[in-house]
Formats: structure tokens, C-alpha cells, sequence
């Protein structure tokens, strides 16, 4: 009977160690959880209910979501894809749903579901399930793989990284000769402390355009103030692309938001339109665009020198200039970031190019295989690093079974 040590549960490795179990019975499978809790991840992930994954149903646009893995997650997506995902865990009993900005959920609207599958589904198939069993060493005999950890010695004949982004495991993948590309964080909140903001947490705008100065990064979408300073969907996505040379710049970066994402010249003609047709209505009392609440207008209107009584007629062509470039090139300087904690993402983990994407398994040595974060590969914030999770552990489920 072949032996499989997976070090680390989470999602990957659960998934891994269902779906080899189920595609080769015969296999002995022994998961190494470092706690005593397991599938914590799992649990607080999508706020407590589990983004399972992102209803993108094509391979190669799937691929955009992730900054690091793109060019490598190609080949697997055409293996096992966000369908697949939807069709396995229905035969588990665990229906999914897609809400409106595609993020999917089980219909349970509970990670419980998703940890109860899992459990249910180890304890049915016989795989052992060991707490408290950090690993601290790993070696080879001959064609077998020697684990160490705290409480003993196990002997395995493949081995499964599955540890998420842990330095203590990314050490360990030193020890076997791999390179780890450090890590930086890849999801953060622009910290900004600005008095057009200051004190606006919660007001969020619909479709902003928001632009790293001094680099080709920029992206478009929900952007949310908050006590911090920017985050949203726009800001994050740029958090993540931008991860590597953000974390060069210190974290001190001046940020381009242009918050209606209609161009400059389209903006003034609106504004001078409002000019002629409202000339005596004052100007900061309401917001003339729906996408901006009263509130972050006032703002833009201190900010572009207008005073508090002006009506449209008293405005100059200054003043129109430079509450449009508010309204379209709003530049803000950022110092520094704010990581969620309970998710934390990271851009890093083993070196993609040691890896044979086919099978998930190492390029230096046979029988030694990569799922989920350790790996460095991460995405962007709606269920995709999950699916890189089910996508990695089905490859290499597949790829240990036929063996």
C-alpha cells in the first residue's frame, strides 16, 4: 500500500487528499495539521460564508485574475475549471450559488458547509487526520520520503506541500533544494491620510479609475474610502498586481484616481453645461453627478478653491479647471498599507519554474508535489486563490492515484 503525507490541511490539502483517495482507494493518506484546529482558513474566508470560487468559466480569462500564475494556471484550467468545481462539490451535497459580482457561495451560505463536506468526506474514506503535528524536517531514503515532526517519524512515498504561506514550511522547501521568492503582501488597503477623505469611511463610488504614478498599473471598479485611507475592488486588484513594485517603493507610492472614469474634456463640458444652466444655484449644496455623494463633493469643491456660498455663475474658468481635474486626476500620495489580517495574501512562496504544472509536482525531485499558496501564485479578491487551491489539489490527486 503506497503511503501519502500531506503537511498542512487547508483547503489544498483536503481537497488533495479526497479526491487521490477516492481516485485510488488502495493509497494510505495521512494529513499533518501544525494546530489543533483545522480548516481555519476556510472558515472566516468571504466574511464567514466561503467564496469557493468565481463564475469565469473560460480558462485563459480565468488566467487575468492572477498576477503571479497566470501563464502557468493555463494548462491546469483546461484540467479541472470553476465548472468542475461547481460539479464536484453538487455530487457532495453542497450546491453553489453565484451572486451578482459573480462571487460564488454555497448555497448554505456558511464556510460550515464546505468544512463539514471536507470532514465528512476524510472521515468516510479512512484518510488520518493527525493535530498538533507540525513537521520540522524532511528528507529522503532511497525512494522514500522520512518526515519529522514533534511527536514522530513517518515514512511516505509521496509527499504533499500543502501549508499555505508559511515561513516555517518555505524554509523547509529551502531544505529540498527549492527557491522561494519572498514574500510580499499582495492585498492591502492604500493608506492614505488626505483631507478630501479624511473622515468619509464607507462612501463608496461606483467605477473609479485609479492609476500607480510612474508605472503602467492602473484598473477600474468599485472604490471605497475608508478609515485607512482607499480599498475596494479597484484598489485591491491594484494592490495585488502592483505587490512587488509597491513593496520596492516602500509602500510610499502617489496614486491618479479619477473617480467618475469619464474623460477630463467630458467632465468640463458637463461642469460648464451646469455653469449656464444653474447660475444661481450654489454649487457645493449638491452633488450634479449620481456617482458622487454630497459629501465627497463638498470636498472636491473646498479642495478646487471654491467657497462655501459660490454659485455656479460666480465660478472661473479656473475654478471649473481645477474641480474637474479633482473629479478626474484627484492625485493622492499613499505611506504605507493595511493588510487583512484574517486573509492575508501574499505574493511569494516556491519558484514557479521548479514546477511541472502537469502534475503539480517538483522538477528537482520525483514524487514531491506543491498545492495551494505555498506555491508563488496568488490572486486577486473573489474566490480565485480557491480555486488555484481545488484546481492544484485535483491535478496532483490525479497524478499520485495513477501511479
Amino acid at each position: 500500500m503506497k503511503k501519502v503525507i500531506i503537511v498542512g490541511g487547508g483547503a489544498a490539502g483536503y481537497f488533495t487528499a479526497i479526491n487521490a483517495k477516492e481516485a485510488n482507494p488502495d493509497l494510505d493518506i495521512t494529513i499533518l495539521e501544525k494546530g489543533k484546529e483545522v480548516l481555519q482558513k476556510v472558515k472566516i474566508s468571504g466574511g464567514g460564508r466561503c467564496n469557493v470560487t468565481h463564475a469565469c468559466f473560460e480558462p485563459k480569462e480565468l488566467t487575468k485574475f492572477y498576477p503571479r500564475g497566470e501563464k502557468e494556471l493555463l494548462g491546469p484550467f483546461h484540467q479541472f475549471m470553476t465548472g468542475d468545481t461547481f460539479e464536484w462539490f453538487d455530487n457532495k451535497n453542497v450546491p453553489l450559488k453565484i451572486e451578482e459580482d459573480n462571487r460564488v457561495f454555497p448555497e448554505a451560505n456558511t464556510s460550515q458547509a464546505i468544512i463539514d463536506c471536507f470532514q465528512n468526506e476524510v472521515d468516510n474514506l479512512g484518510i488520518k487526520v493527525l493535530k498538533n503535528h507540525g513537521v520540522n524536517s524532511v528528507s529522503q531514503q532511497d525512494d522514500k520520503w522520512i518526515i519529522h515532526t514533534k511527536q514522530k517519524q513517518f515514512e511516505a512515498d509521496f509527499l504533499v506541500i500543502a501549508a499555505g504561506s508559511s515561513k516555517k514550511v518555505w524554509d523547509l522547501c529551502k531544505t529540498l533544494d527549492h527557491t522561494i521568492i519572498e514574500p510580499v503582501p499582495s492585498l492591502f488597503t492604500f493608506n492614505i491620510k488626505d483631507k478630501r477623505i479624511i473622515d468619509l469611511g464607507g462612501i463608496a463610488v461606483p467605477n473609479a479609475e485609479v492609476k500607480l504614478v510612474g508605472t503602467n498599473l492602473e484598473n477600474s471598479g468599485p472604490l471605497l474610502i475608508t478609515h485607512w485611507g482607499l480599498s475596494g475592488p479597484a484598489i485591491l486588484k491594484l494592490s495585488a498586481f502592483g505587490a512587488r513594485i509597491l513593496a520596492d517603493k516602500n509602500y510610499q507610492y502617489d496614486v491618479k484616481v479619477n473617480w467618475l472614469g469619464q474623460d477630463f474634456d467630458s467632465v468640463l463640458e458637463e461642469l460648464q453645461n451646469l455653469k449656464k444652466s444653474q447660475p444661481k444655484k450654489q454649487v457645493n449644496l449638491k452633488s450634479p453627478f449620481a456617482d458622487i455623494p454630497r459629501r465627497l463633493w463638498e470636498r472636491f469643491v473646498a479642495a478646487s478653491e471654491i467657497k462655501t456660498n459660490q454659485n455656479w455663475a460666480d465660478l472661473s474658468n479656473k475654478h471649473l479647471n481645477n474641480l474637474t481635474n479633482q473629479l478626474t486626476k484627484g492625485l493622492f500620495n499613499a505611506n504605507g498599507r493595511t493588510t487583512f489580517k484574517d486573509e492575508f495574501v501574499t505574493a511569494g512562496g516556491v519558484d514557479l519554474k521548479e514546477i511541472n504544472f502537469k502534475r503539480f509536482e517538483s522538477k528537482k525531485h520525483k514524487n514531491l508535489f506543491f498545492v495551494g499558496e505555498v506555491l508563488n501564485i496568488d490572486a486577486v479578491t473573489g474566490g480565485f486563490n480557491f480555486q488555484n487551491a481545488w484546481t492544484g489539489g485535483y491535478i496532483c490527486a490525479k497524478s499520485i492515484a495513477e501511479q
